[in-house]
């Protein structure tokens, strides 16, 4: 099993930004893919962004492509979502999950852990 900490949440002006952080612990952290879901209120989990285990590849929903960046420090055992120009519809909780096959997955389902979530609040 691998342990997932979100950190970096917090409350930030829409156009500002917010780098949150997943820290890794209890299985290897090279060895797994890693992604980022977010949800509200009332509604199904959403995919943000995934990354595989080498970092060499990356996807992101069309509602952030150009705007958040994920990236992995396999050295510090943390994975890390930039988020850019935000705007007040990306206000949600953001969850970080860990994939243990390792490969680029996209959906819930693929993901085996899953962190305690940070809230992401953009005022207008």
């Amino acid at each position: 099993q691998v342990q997932l900490v979100e950190s970096g949440g917090g409350l930030v002006q829409a156009g500002g930004s917010l780098r949150l952080s997943c820290a890794a612990s209890g299985r290897t952290f090279n060895n797994y893919g890693m992604g980022w879901f977010r949800q509200t209120p009332g509604k199904e989990r959403e995919f943000v962004a995934a990354i595989n285990w080498s970092g060499g590849s990356t996807s992101y929903a069309d509602s952030v492509k150009g705007r958040f960046t994920i990236y992995r420090d396999n050295a510090q055992h943390t994975g890390y979502l930039q988020m850019n120009s935000l705007k007040p519809e990306d206000t949600a909780v953001y969850y970080c999950a860990a994939d243990y096959t390792g490969k680029l997955a996209l959906l819930a389902t693929d993901f085996d852990s899953w962190g305690q979530g940070t809230q992401v609040t953009v005022s207008s």
